[in-house]
């Protein structure tokens, strides 16, 4: 049996994964979950992955890393400093070493956008970004996620009524944008196993560049479910399915 230590995403916390958890203790498996400080403006990477090693317990089970959305930037520095089994992505950015998730989109900017950001673009070190398809969905680009309107549309189109209104009661502010602009520390990934969990509706990370970056920086094929952008909330079932499969996805 394993330990699954999930890490949630931006505007979340350790209560998204609530439904999500019961479906894995009935399979046998070990769950621990954390709030990360996005609160705060000035934590960074390192500082989210700190508090998922603190909240890892002694144990001899082999862990299983889940990250959801924007901590796809966070487990790979947690793997780099404690031993794990696998990462799984779902829905999530992906790390490339070296530079930022704005690095890895910029090409996809405006220059009036790009300015707007204080941003500098480096083409030279950037053409590997080149040929990837856009990153977010463009019906997410720009909107306000502290607008509840804009969650229920974008985070949680497909989740049962009294799921949503339960989300919606305990969206955080997402302060840190560390998953943005903060150049990733690693010098490369790290060798464990992967996966990569898509969603075919996801209304935030394009479908399509998940797909392509999991095959580009993973070396896995996505494992594609239907729906929104948090499956933990709208298909727990399906979710766990999912992680429980020990067929290893990398080649």
């Amino acid at each position: 049996m394993s330990l699954f230590c999930l890490v949630h995403g931006a505007f979340q916390g350790a209560w998204c994964w609530d439904l999500l958890i019961p479906y894995l203790k009935a399979q046998g498996h070990k769950t621990v979950a954390m709030d990360l400080p996005i609160e705060d403006a000035s934590a960074s990477l390192s500082q989210f992955a700190d508090i998922v090693l603190q909240a890892l317990p002694k144990t001899d089970d082999e862990i299983v890393l889940v990250g959801h959305s924007m901590a796809g930037t966070v487990i790979p520095l947690v793997a780099e400093a404690h031993q794990v089994r696998q990462l799984v992505f779902v829905t999530a950015l992906i790390p490339c070493p070296g530079t930022s998730t704005l690095d890895q989109f910029s090409h996809n900017l405006d220059s009036d956008s790009l300015k707007s950001l204080n941003y500098e673009p480096k083409p030279i070190q950037l053409e590997q970004f080149d040929d990837e398809p856009e990153m977010f969905n463009p019906v997410s680009v720009g909107k306000d996620f502290s607008d509840e309107a804009v969650l229920m549309e974008l985070f949680y189109q497909d989740c049962q009524p009294d799921v949503m209104r339960w989300a919606l009661s305990k969206r955080r502010l997402q302060q840190s944008m560390a998953y943005i602009f903060e150049v990733n520390p690693l010098k490369s990934l790290p060798d464990v196993e992967y996966k990569y969990i898509v969603c075919t509706d996801d209304q935030i990370i394009s479908p399509t560049w998940s797909r392509y970056a999991a095959r580009k920086r993973l070396g896995v094929d996505a494992i594609e479910l239907s729906g929104g952008h948090c499956p933990h909330l709208s298909r727990p079932a399906d979710l766990a399915s999912v992680l429980t499969n020990n067929t290893c996805n990398k080649n």
